[in-house]
């Protein structure tokens, strides 16, 4: 019998399931922001997410015309130490285990993970332009048979159940359904794994979504859920909290820093008041399967 051929309508092969998913692939596919570039040429790590820590003010002192540079320098460091603190929560990782990157992006985090712990990494994106960018990474860093990169749907990859040690999401949750999403982690982690997620969530305690929340929403076409979803949809698929950290206050200085910047988009000012207004949150949560 001769093999269907895989389309965009084809839902039982294809990543795409919904006309939303394939807004945000395009978005994605088409998606060459210099405040991603730019900073992941530092060093070749090309990370999809915001900072966090204490900022270098120096770097706005000193030459004009290599101002940018240092700036944009300071910026990838802030956003390495968000990454390497999501990495600090992923458990005792040994180079046996296989580990997950949720919405992998251009594949930074997990280059960072394989670096740390020596183990295989799968990235998973709707993306094809990222997977197409990430898979070209790791051939260049020689580490394609460990650090693979695939066209898949977070809310359903195909990966044998059981199959992970732990699994990340790096700002990615927004794009999804939680309801769905943690069913498909419960069933990809070992008993006793990990799951870590650094994530904007906006503060139930304030209500509903605020303007600021809202502009975000529009400008990243996601939707931003509230705090209590995280925990309501992690207790309901086995998934238990062992660290729940508030980086609102250190990321502030990441985005203060970055409206200095020439490669402001434009949504710093919304990240801004709504961190400082109290409507939006900056968490990590890390949460065990039993």
């Amino acid at each position: 019998m001769k093999e269907k051929p895989m389309t965009v309508q084809d839902t039982t092969t294809h990543p795409l399931r919904s006309l939303y998913q394939k807004s945000v692939a395009s978005y994605w596919n088409q998606e060459k922001n210099p405040v991603n570039l730019r900073l992941g040429e530092v060093d070749g790590i090309y990370h999809h997410h915001y900072g966090i820590g204490d900022v270098d003010w120096s770097v706005l002192e000193g030459p004009e015309e290599t101002r940018q540079e240092r700036l944009t320098a300071e910026l990838h460091r802030l956003e390495c130490a968000q990454a390497d603190l999501l990495m600090t929560h992923l458990g005792d990782i040994t180079p046996a285990d296989r580990l997950m990157d949720s919405g992998s992006g251009r594949g930074g985090s997990s280059f960072v993970a394989h670096s740390r712990f020596g183990c295989r990494v799968d990235g998973v994106s709707i993306s094809e332009t990222q997977v197409a960018f990430a898979n070209g990474q790791a051939r260049e860093r020689g580490v394609d048979n460990e650090v693979r990169f695939h066209l898949k749907n977070m809310l359903h990859t195909g990966f044998e159940s059981g199959s992970f040690q732990a699994v990340w999401n790096n700002e990615s949750t927004m794009y999804v359904d939680l309801s769905l999403l943690f069913p498909e982690y419960a069933r990809l982690l070992k008993h006793g794994g990990r799951y870590v997620t650094i994530t904007g969530c906006y503060n139930d305690a304030y209500g509903l979504p605020s303007r600021a929340v809202s502009e975000i929403n529009a400008h990243y076409i996601c939707s931003i859920h509230p705090r209590s979803s995280y925990f309501k949809e992690m207790a309901a698929n086995r998934l238990v909290p062992v660290s729940v950290i508030d980086l609102t206050a250190a990321t502030i200085p990441y985005w203060e820093l970055r409206a200095k910047s020439s490669l402001a988009t434009g949504i710093e000012k919304a990240f801004l008041d709504a961190y400082k207004d109290g409507s939006f949150q900056y968490l990590l949560v890390a949460a065990d399967k039993v």
